[in-house]
């Protein structure tokens, strides 16, 4: 994914290079995709973070699950018609 956005960033900024003759602008549009650039990686680093703790939380609701399962399992063996 980062890899993409930098590739992104790099054409847009080729781009811009050959069609602009004005350095302020072409400063201007490449700060701009920068702090873009910037924004999307903290965002992706904030998804990463929620995944982990998403992930966590998934392997605490499988093992109470179990738990309970075996539970259930256990009662059910000690009836018998």
């Amino acid at each position: 994914m980062k890899i993409r956005l930098v590739t992104l960033a790099a054409i847009a900024s080729t781009a811009i290079l050959a069609g602009c003759s004005n350095n302020s602008a072409l400063e201007q549009s490449v700060a701009d995709l920068s702090s873009k650039v910037d924004s999307l990686s903290n965002q992706v680093s904030a998804l990463q973070g929620d995944v982990a703790d998403v992930a966590a939380a998934s392997a605490l609701s499988y093992d109470e699950a179990a738990r309970a399962n075996e539970r259930i399992d256990n009662m059910a063996q000690s009836y018998t018609k």
